[in-house]
């Protein structure tokens, strides 16, 4: 098996190497795209399965938009196409003859789906309509890097409708509050929450709500978003419904996302210098039992009783996987399974059969502990809720030790060489204070805080007094 680099040595070659020798994925012929590779997809059905749970769970409804959207829908809005103008694939041809109007491969799907919106709603009695979509999308990327950046993702969208500003407003902060505790729940991923600068609002939004997650290199990623959209869009598509007063409005309207880039974020969250460190429970397999034996008649009894073993894991809800293959050595299976990041590794052999024990290896913690098999069912069970709560811990810890404070660009350049991690400061500039910013420190403002300093300070930037506390970072 080639050898993994460190993530001290090279991290970009560590992720690179990684996501390849793991099998997440592979590069397709087509440039910053990607082949989305077994392994890696049933991490994807895993957080699909249970994000679109906690979806409609809100009482979110899944819907199905066209690929292809025409030229003209995103024009309607400046801020909407200037913001996606430079990343849009456009179709001019089909048929072998040019197209009356081009197609654009969806980059996102506000304008798609808002102009079936406006037939959609009539009345306040078809409010608040709620909308998502599990999806694919295009963006032309220059700078591509597999889950992270990709030309072509796959994520779920989600749009709503909304008769006043104060329920867009909540369900802004309802799909917030699910992505985090999603991501602390699901994924061990602790996240910071706040506003986005007005600089890296989403295109045509009012304000967008951000979480980020904090990488072992010391970059942050954003982990999902959820914007305020307001009346533009509504306007733009003539989305209007009437009031109990029998008056004309417009909606109010808000949209949110998480794509496959959360695989990415899990990779360099968790990951170390052996490979993968899979949350349990998003790891296709929780457990993979490895049975070690010579001879025929060992090979017997083992696998015997890791077949039973197998199947009473499955009826106490556990993803096991027995690895019976006699192409390659234990070594070898214990090597790959460690690198993939299975959580648990289960091995019994002639000896600890006759004990009536397994041996029992965590991957978060390289621990080793022999264990009864009988037991086994409800020890792992267990066992897989103790590594969740560990990893989010270690995680957290990592965060917190990684969040500085800065009065002057000189001082936050130094932090963010040296250690990485968030920088927090005040803020009083605009937006093209923050892309001058940005061209100095290769920093950018993650999250506007809510919180405000006790006195108004100087702002890192203009000098200007400002109580406004905002977290710059290097990121993805």
């Amino acid at each position: 098996m080639t050898k993994l680099p460190t993530q001290a040595q090279d991290f970009s070659e560590w992720y690179n190497s990684l996501v390849s020798l793991a099998e997440l994925s592979q590069h397709s012929p087509v440039k910053g795209c990607m082949i989305i590779k077994p392994y890696g997809y049933a991490i994807w059905e895993n957080i699909q399965r249970e994000l679109d749970r906690r979806i409609k769970e809100a009482g979110v409804q899944n819907a199905y938009f066209p690929l292809f959207i025409p030229q003209s829908f995103l024009t309607k809005e400046k801020d909407h196409v200037k913001g996606f103008a430079p990343e849009c694939a456009v179709v001019t041809h089909g048929g072998g003859q040019e197209l009356a109007e081009p197609l654009v491969v969806r980059p996102t799907s506000e304008t798609i789906m808002y102009d079936a919106f406006s037939g959609w709603v009539q009345s306040y009695r078809d409010l608040p309509l709620l909308i998502n979509q599990w999806a694919n999308v295009v963006r032309w990327e220059m700078r591509t890097r597999p889950f992270l950046r990709t030309t072509e993702f796959l994520w779920q969208e989600g749009h709503t409708a909304h008769a006043t500003q104060k329920e867009a407003e909540v369900e802004v902060m309802r799909a917030l509050t699910m992505y985090t505790d999603f991501d602390r729940d699901f994924l061990a991923l602790p996240v910071l929450t706040g506003k986005k600068s007005p600089k890296e609002t989403f295109a045509g939004a009012v304000y967008t709500t951000t979480t980020e997650a904090l990488a072992k290199d010391g970059k942050v990623i954003q982990a999902g978003t959820s914007h305020l959209l307001g009346q533009t869009f509504a306007k733009a598509f003539n989305i209007k419904f009437q009031d109990e007063n029998g008056e004309n409005q417009y909606v109010w309207q808000t949209s949110w996302g998480l794509s496959t880039r959360i695989i990415g974020t899990i990779i360099v969250c968790h990951g170390d210098d052996k490979g993968l460190v899979l949350p349990p429970r998003v790891a296709p397999y929780q457990v993979v039992l490895v049975p070690i034996y010579k001879t025929e008649e060992d090979k017997e009894a083992v696998l015997s009783a890791l077949e039973k073993l197998s199947s009473n894991l499955k009826t106490a809800g556990v993803r096991v996987h027995l690895d019976a293959r006699e192409t390659v050595t234990p070594g070898f299976k214990f090597n790959e399974w460690e690198l993939k990041g299975v959580p648990v590794r289960v091995d019994v052999g002639p000896r600890d059969l006759a004990n009536g024990e397994a041996i029992c290896a965590r991957r978060d913690t390289s621990e080793k502990m022999a264990v009864k098999i009988e037991d086994l069912p409800v020890f792992i069970v267990k066992l897989l809720d103790l590594i969740h709560d560990s990893m989010l811990l270690k995680a957290q810890k990592n965060l917190a030790e990684h969040i500085f404070e800065a009065d002057n660009v000189e001082d936050m350049v130094k932090i963010l060489d040296e250690k990485g991690g968030l920088v927090k400061a005040p803020w009083a500039g605009t937006e093209d204070d923050e892309r001058k910013m940005q061209e100095k420190t290769k920093a950018t403002i993650r999250i506007v805080s809510e919180e405000k300093w006790p006195e108004t300070r100087k702002c890192i930037f203009t000098g200007k007094e400002t109580d406004t506390v905002v977290y710059f970072a290097r990121a993805y």
